[in-house]
């Protein structure tokens, strides 16, 4: 049996998972994949700090282009993270043919079709499954097992911090912030969470999604991203009276004219499989021409699911390497003639739930239905839960379907009113019923 050698750059959480696999389970994967990865080299730039385990001195090294570079390393695994310099050892490691694994998701977001074009000027093959969804295959579902499908839509909870702080809030009647410092104190959120709070993450991993489906990725100018900060203890308890949960929801869909994507907090019923994932976890739903709903479930962050995902791909750069026929995998293009218009989610209809802080005396109501129905919203509930007269009370609005845009600008007029006493906050209601067939 052939040994491949691996070189590994990032040693950190999921480094160390990846190192550690490959030590303890080099049988299991050279059993099922017919080839033996075998550990070469580590590069990172602290060599001290306690891993759980240990490793040969001699594999280590501060210099990452030296791993690139050595003979005895034919799989270069990328774990540093961020847009440049692992963007440069990438391209470098693709440049001397040699298959890059990666679960580098920004990196792929905003500069994936190059890369791949570089990966394929160099014969060789770049490997991402931890990019999306850490343990979850969702990136051999679309590049495999739905390849006969034209993918209608993909909606995900995709980014666990957000998602636990959400369960939380809704489970324990607790505010954002002290859900956010139990998800510090518990190690699921970074000191600065803003990466994951504010949608940044969930929409890097959308946009390779979106990419897998429909050939050609989204500049990430073309995907907004709306984040947690804004969702209250109110705002779960009126949803959960409504029929639904509020989840910060990564979303594609085939539109008339084009792709619709984003990331944003959505209503979702609870009758859908979405709105049960809770804690930690990540769910993708994708929506095929022929399997209709298919839902990939699982831990979609830490070391272990992680490094599983990384390890996977791991055996399929080393029988590729050693001339599985096969051959390597191909990302997406950047041809402009494959390239769709793409549009965020004020350009796609929908149905909107608006809470307003309204003075409460007689006429307010009247006055904003008035302007609502200036912009051709119709109103399809309204909902008050408090009295204080001549005192600002909460006011839930559920609107019929109408374009987000047209929401947007009602509420900028809305807003302006001697009436309103804070910003009206605006959320999608999920109703999986827009993607065109």
């Amino acid at each position: 049996m052939k040994d491949i050698g691996v070189g590994v750059l990032g040693w950190g959480t999921v480094g160390a998972g990846v190192v550690e696999g490959l030590l303890q389970r080099a049988d299991r994967l050279a059993s099922r994949a017919r080839v033996r990865p075998v550990l070469r080299r580590i590069a990172d730039l602290d060599l001290d700090r306690d891993r759980g385990y240990t490793v040969d001195r001699a594999m280590l090294t501060t210099d990452p282009a030296s791993v690139i570079e050595d003979p005895a390393v034919g799989v270069v695994v990328e774990l540093i993270g961020g847009t440049g310099v692992a963007g440069e050892l990438i391209r470098h490691a693709l440049r001397l043919g040699k298959p890059v694994v990666t679960a580098n998701k920004a990196l792929l977001a905003a500069q994936g079709a190059e890369l791949f074009a570089a990966a394929k000027a160099g014969g060789t093959g770049i490997y991402f499954e931890a990019s999306v969804g850490g343990g979850i295959p969702i990136i051999r579902a679309l590049r495999q097992g739905l390849i006969a499908n034209r993918v209608r839509s993909v909606y995900g909870i995709l980014n666990g911090t957000s998602n636990y702080i959400l369960t939380r809030m809704e489970s324990e009647d607790i505010p954002f912030d002290r859900a956010l410092r139990k998800a510090q104190a518990e190690g699921y959120a970074e000191a600065d969470p803003s990466l994951d709070i504010d949608g940044h993450d969930s929409a890097h991993k959308i946009a390779i999604l979106a990419a897998l489906a429909y050939g050609a990725a989204p500049p990430p100018s073309a995907v907004p991203a709306e984040g947690i900060r804004r969702i209250t203890s109110q705002d779960i308890a009126f949803a959960r009276e409504l029929g639904y949960r509020i989840k910060l929801l990564a979303s594609t869909r085939v539109l008339a004219d084009g792709i619709g994507i984003g990331v944003q907090p959505a209503l979702v019923p609870h009758g859908h499989l979405l709105a049960s994932v809770g804690g930690v976890f990540n769910a993708i739903v994708v929506d095929g021409d022929l399997t209709g709903e298919t839902l990939y479930y699982g831990r979609g962050a830490g070391r272990n699911p992680t490094a599983s995902a990384v390890l996977s791909d791991i055996a399929d750069a080393a029988k590729h390497l050693h001339g599985d026929p096969e051959g390597f995998p191909s990302g997406w293009s950047a041809a402009s003639e494959s390239v769709p218009r793409w549009f965020g989610p004020d350009d796609s209809p929908g149905r909107f739930y608006l809470r307003m802080l309204l003075k409460d005396r007689p006429g307010i109501l009247a006055r904003v239905a008035q302007v609502l129905g200036e912009h051709g919203i119709s109103i399809a509930s309204v909902m008050q839960r408090e009295t204080a007269a001549g005192r600002h009370v909460p006011v839930i609005f559920i609107t019929h379907e109408i374009a987000g845009r047209r929401v947007a600008e009602a509420i900028a007029a809305i807003d302006r009113l001697d009436c309103v006493g804070a910003p009206t906050v605006r959320f999608r209601i999920e109703d999986f019923s827009f993607a065109q067939t």
